[in-house]
């Protein structure tokens, strides 16, 4: 039976995912690729001149920083960061459960782009590749962005929702693009970068 035909390039490898988000966990399970879990608590502001990618692109790179002094021969740092931009704004996490609301007011019936960022740093060389998605929610009702609010995990996530979660699957009306970007990690691009890094 053949083996996973990324496995023998990372025979020599250890990828280190620096990041908590369960949902690029479980993305990197699903490709069959082996990971150690490290954490690192970043201050994430960025310069206020920076615009949608290069906001991704900059923490991404900036979550890397405090752990690339640890890396060994053969680590693979893996560092990501999920921006939702609408109308030359980023919409960061939300405060509470009153700025959630806000938020999925904000992006009812409207088209925004959600462009997640994937950094790689091994000793010698740093990666940084960048994915844009764009996402339509239909007109979402008050009690609907209520419900999700009360019910779901927005707070620890940009724009305030999961694509994967129940207003995600009822208010999406359309997108264009990757899919599991939405969710957090590119992982075309992902798998085609690590390929090329081993």
């Amino acid at each position: 039976m053949i083996e996973n035909p990324l496995s023998n390039r990372l025979r020599d490898h250890r990828i280190l995912l620096a990041s908590g988000s369960p949902r690029r966990q479980e993305f990197l399970k699903l490709m069959g690729i082996p990971f150690e879990v490290v954490r690192n608590e970043v201050d994430e502001r960025y310069p206020s001149h920076l615009k949608g990618a290069e906001i991704s692109d900059y923490l991404a790179v900036l979550k890397a920083e405090s752990l690339r002094e640890n890396l060994k021969p053969g680590d693979i740092l893996i560092t990501a960061d999920t921006v939702v931009w609408y109308r030359e704004t980023s919409l960061a996490k939300p405060a509470d459960l009153e700025d959630t609301c806000k938020m999925l007011t904000t992006l009812s019936g409207q088209w925004h782009k959600v462009i997640t960022s994937v950094c790689f740093t091994t000793l010698d060389e740093q990666r940084v590749v960048h994915c844009t998605t764009e996402v339509r929610f239909r007109d979402l009702e008050a009690d609907e962005i209520r419900y999700y609010a009360e019910h779901f995990s927005p707070l620890d996530k940009a724009g305030a929702y999961g694509i994967q979660e129940w207003l995600g699957m009822v208010g999406i009306e359309e997108i264009r693009g990757s899919y599991t970007n939405v969710v957090g990690l590119p992982t075309f691009e992902f798998y085609q970068t690590l390929r090329d890094l081993t």
